[in-house]
């Protein structure tokens, strides 16, 4: 590992005791303080803590005990933060020393002398119950929060798919096939594999609302400047620019839930999430299939997705509150120093310069390295790639079946997809539904999550997708067949894929806790690559294997990978033990 991977190791040995090599006690006490929680603010504290600084707050001195409840404090804060980066992007300031002379201080004066330690001044969190901390908000206001932020996710997932309705109408217009005009498709999922690269660290450096803002501002703008096209080529680069600033929604949305909800209610939060990032390139054909065949035609597609945006940067830009904790505590600091005159109070957030080198090791080398290195993130990335993919294949392949084959128009043959819609909600009723077993055993285990625990609704949901495809494919290619029959195929892989999606990335958070961030960037790079490149091949895949047998070779390599979850269900532990990324947490009795 490189040094920046190294430090960040350390920093989660120091924050939860090297519970891989070195299992926890767990006292009997509960800490009564917040520590600064295992995001930017807490992981960059291990320089200092390395040089041999031992204060807390203001100048409180540790205690060995003390030191243990902290610890266990701060194992917690790093599950209730999981979805965030765990290191700052540029909290490494080793990396900008300068071997210039030092400059003068000017003005003829000497320099000041030394000032104390600088942890006397950082600002904390006032206990585990400071209302400052978003976690600590009334569920009302956070109910509300995800509320509008599911909204802002589901327009842009929205924006995805809503033009594949328009293409034969583009394809016509600017006089291409229909396989060029299906590029202002992919191009727009292809933003969303490069959008994040962006977003992330902006997100862990300026909190979540800056990001959120801008990009829905962004994502508007092009939404327009496609309506407004003249030619195919303005069409298509303004549609890859809208995934990426749409992209941010997908990449930040479900860190601001971490923010807000602990282990016991993320779960929920973000399955609803999850169900706004699946079902809004569902709900979007059967709307442009209606108004490209209106009178409207197919420019207010991206007319109306236009409005939708600035809707929700509206929502956010007046609403949306900060949730990042580190960035709450500059906030604070800077009220702090205004009214108290003292200029030295800051936030360990003020502490980070950006450093290039360090950007591109978390965004693009250390993901890769995850990605094509560790064998469970390659295998669930690929699994996770696939049915992705397969989402935005089905919207090529429903048309072939419900307009072509079974004579539908454009708008009505966009309803079909209301059975994986119906799928997608009995997945989100059936996580719901297990969500109390899985808090009591979290709770039997001291709030740690065992990540297997994630994968049996896996095995479950992978079976009902590959029985879906197969349903699909030997229903759906003849007329004489009810239309209904491909119909309630999608009860089936609706809900396969929301139970694979979703259990499988909370698999990838809990495996590799504060390298999670990373993980999820490498998987979430791969599977958007999939989403783009498999509408491109679909129409000559379906041509040449018609849709029957196109559904069993699709339905076949699903039941391929449904091994991979029951592998890592016997064996997860002992290939995470051989990890150099993912920690082992310890075993506690009843956890099981």
């Amino acid at each position: 590992m490189d040094i920046v991977d190294r430090d960040i190791e350390k920093a989660e040995e120091d924050a939860a005791e090297n519970p891989t090599r070195h299992p926890v006690t767990l006292p009997t006490k509960t800490s009564t303080e917040i520590p600064r929680p295992a995001t930017a603010s807490s992981t960059s504290t291990a320089s200092s803590t390395s040089t041999g600084i031992q204060q807390d707050g203001m100048s409180r001195a540790q205690t060995q005990g003390d030191t243990l409840e902290r610890n266990v404090t701060a194992l917690s804060r790093i599950h209730t933060q999981r979805s965030q980066h765990s290191a700052t992007v540029g909290r490494n300031l080793k990396s900008r020393e300068s071997r210039r002379p030092l400059p003068e201080f000017g003005g003829g004066k000497p320099f000041p002398p030394l000032l104390p330690p600088s942890e006397e001044y950082v600002v904390e969190f006032d206990g585990e119950h400071d209302p400052y901390h978003a976690m600590n908000w009334p569920m009302k206001k956070k109910v509300l929060t995800a509320v509008m932020l599911g909204y802002t996710t589901f327009v842009s997932a929205f924006a995805s798919s809503i033009f594949s309705a328009a293409t034969v109408a583009v394809s016509a217009e600017f006089d291409v096939s229909t396989e060029v005009g299906l590029l202002g498709l992919s191009l727009y999922v292809l933003g969303f594999a490069t959008g994040p690269i962006l977003w992330a660290p902006l997100s862990e450096l300026k909190g979540r609302r800056l990001p959120l803002v801008l990009s829905m501002f962004g994502f508007s703008i092009f939404q327009i400047a496609v309506a407004v096209g003249k030619d195919l080529q303005t069409v298509l680069i303004c549609r890859f620019w809208g995934g990426v600033f749409g992209s941010c929604p997908l990449a930040v949305v479900a860190a601001v839930f971490s923010d807000m909800f602990d282990n016991r209610h993320r779960g929920l939060a973000i399955t609803v999430f999850s169900m706004t990032v699946f079902t809004g390139p569902l709900m979007a054909p059967f709307i442009g299939g209606f108004i490209t065949q209106s009178d409207l035609g197919w420019r207010w597609t991206e007319y109306i997705t236009a409005i939708m945006g600035f809707i929700a940067f509206g929502l956010d830009l007046v609403f949306l509150q900060e949730t990042y904790p580190p960035v709450i505590l500059v906030s604070k600091a800077a009220e702090l120093r205004r009214r108290t005159k003292n200029w030295g109070i800051h936030a360990k957030q003020e502490e980070i310069e950006v450093d290039f080198g360090e950007l591109v090791s978390k965004n693009f080398s250390r993901p890769l390295r995850l990605l094509f290195t560790e064998p469970i993130v390659l295998f669930i990335s690929i699994y996770m790639a696939f049915i992705y993919g397969l989402l935005y294949l089905f919207l090529t392949a429903y048309p072939i079946v419900f307009q072509q084959i079974h004579g539908f128009s454009n708008g009505v043959g966009g309803l079909p997809y209301f059975g994986m819609v119906f799928g997608m909600l009995l997945a989100g009723l059936y996580i719901a539904l297990i969500q109390p077993a899985y808090n009591r055993k979290l709770a039997a285990n001291h709030d740690i999550p065992v990540p297997e625990w994630r994968l049996p609704p896996v095995i479950i949901g992978g079976v009902c997708f590959a029985v879906g495809l197969l349903w699909f494919g030997w229903t759906g290619y003849r007329e004489d067949i009810h239309w209904i029959a491909p119909t309630l195929s999608g009860l089936f892989t609706g809900f396969g894929l929301l139970s694979i999606f979703l259990n499988l990335l909370n698999y990838i958070v809990d495996a590799y806790l504060m390298f999670a961030a990373s993980a999820i960037a490498g998987n979430t790079f791969l599977r958007s690559l999939a989403g783009a490149v498999f509408p491109l091949f679909s129409q000559y895949m379906f041509k040449a294997l018609h849709v029957n047998w196109t559904g069993t070779l699709l339905g076949c390599f699903a039941f391929i990978l449904v091994p991979i979850p029951i592998i890592l269900l016997f064996k997860g532990a002992k290939i995470r033990e051989k990890s150099k990324f993912a920690p082992t947490m310890p075993k506690f009795g009843g956890g099981e």
